[in-house]
């Protein structure tokens, strides 16, 4: 998931542009781009849209972000969206294990009513302090929990923190930590100004150095910049090929630890290699 692009769910017009569209997610927003008026008519366009075949077929990772779980519209949200072609649902504004384990309670009816079987996968926003203190627990918290993600701006302007290099640094160093402390990926939040490439591309170099996955995308523009910056240099996949191979090579002789072109690769470089090329096979890092 190299780009995942935000899809206003108010927009039904937008819908099938972007699934043609390069981004490898799209993430259909209930939340804060729809206006209260709104919500219903928003949850059941993006719902059928969800429902048909050739939406399915198309390959895209489909998220649906829904209202907070504080929101009257939270559960009529699940109760449309809860289908088997969601690849993943994306929480706001989870701040604690209660609030979490009583959404997934929730989204459980949600599956029952609409007869899905394989349990739903949860992308967490993390945007407030709460929850960024508490991200390694909340990521741990559930099964489900495939993800976390930055919400830069919910976190920094309510608090006048400025979006400097060192501050976005500091934060997403600290959700990449939570997110690798229980095995789940993290996802970089949007950079808000479409007209700024240099500004996206710095903010998603930072990112990627950290590990994570990709990054959200706020215009179709945005897409092909963080496609290209999440994207494995083939270089780079060659070199984890042999590092696994020469890695192979060293068990049969019994050697955990082994030299190759010249440094040392012991368990964690080798869990590295493996997952650049495990990565190579669909195509994202």
């Amino acid at each position: 998931m190299r780009s995942k692009l935000f899809v206003p769910g108010a927009r039904p017009e937008l819908f099938d542009k972007a699934l043609a569209g390069a981004a490898d997610a799209l993430s259909f927003d209930l939340e804060d781009s729809v206006p209260e008026a709104g919500k219903q008519a928003a949850r059941e366009q993006v719902a059928a849209f969800l429902a048909r075949s050739d939406v399915v077929e198309a390959g895209k990772l489909l998220i649906v972000r829904t209202n907070g779980t504080d929101s009257p519209h939270f559960g009529a949200d699940l109760d449309a969206v809860a289908l088997p072609a969601l690849g993943l649902l994306n929480l706001p504004k989870i701040e604690s294990v209660s609030q979490l384990l009583g959404a997934i309670a929730r989204l459980e009816q949600a599956e029952a009513g609409n007869g899905v079987t394989s349990p739903l996968d949860l992308l967490i926003n993390i945007e407030t302090p709460r929850g960024l203190r508490a991200a390694a627990e909340l990521a741990a918290a559930h099964p489900r929990v495939a993800g976390l993600q930055l919400g830069l701006g919910d976190l920094f302007a309510p608090n006048g923190i400025v979006r400097t290099a060192a501050n976005v640094h500091a934060v997403l160093f600290a959700l990449k930590m939570a997110a690798a402390e229980a095995g789940v990926f993290a996802c970089d939040g949007a950079w808000p100004d479409v007209g700024d490439d240099a500004g996206f591309r710095s903010e998603a170099q930072v990112a990627q150095a950290l590990g994570f996955i990709g990054k959200s995308c706020i215009h179709p523009r945005q897409v092909g910049l963080a496609n290209d910056i999440f994207s494995l240099p083939p270089a780079m996949i060659e070199e984890a090929r042999r590092i696994v191979a020469a890695a192979a090579q060293a068990s049969q002789l019994g050697r955990g630890a082994f030299l190759f072109e010249g440094r040392m690769i012991d368990l964690p470089f080798l869990r590295r290699a493996e997952a650049i090329v495990a990565a190579s096979r669909v195509g994202a890092a």
